[in-house]
């Protein structure tokens, strides 16, 4: 069993950085992020497997999101740039242990936090 807790959302201005961080409470193969706006569905945002190489990107973070993750540490951490209204959603952390040839599906994590809201607002 794999416990993850979220930190770093906040209410921020178009343009701004932020910076999200996950901790887990064991040693997660593959880590992920996604999001939920109010009345859509979640969507894949950045995932990144143990080795920490070649991390994915969905096309609307690409380029101004970052996906890093410390195995010393267990964490992962999402760091965020010119932010966009449109990025304003409910920003989970997911994991596996598996090594999922999916790695931007949500059916393929089995761990999930509770969740970090972000608003930019415009």
């Amino acid at each position: 069993q794999v416990q993850l807790a979220e930190s770093g959302g906040g209410l921020v201005q178009a343009g701004d950085s932020l910076r999200l961080s996950c901790a887990a409470s064991g040693r997660p193969h593959t880590m992920g992020w996604f999001r939920q706006a109010p009345g859509k569905e979640r969507v894949f945002v950045a995932g990144i497997r143990w080795s920490g190489s070649t991390p994915v990107y969905a096309n609307s973070a690409l380029g101004r999101f970052t996906i890093t993750r410390d195995n010393a540490k267990n964490t992962v951490v999402l760091q965020m740039k010119s932010l966009k209204p449109e990025d304003t959603a409910l920003y989970y952390c997911a994991a596996t242990q598996s090594y999922p040839a999916s790695i931007y599906d949500s059916r393929v994590y089995d761990f999930w936090g509770q969740g970090t809201q972000v608003t930019v607002s415009s």
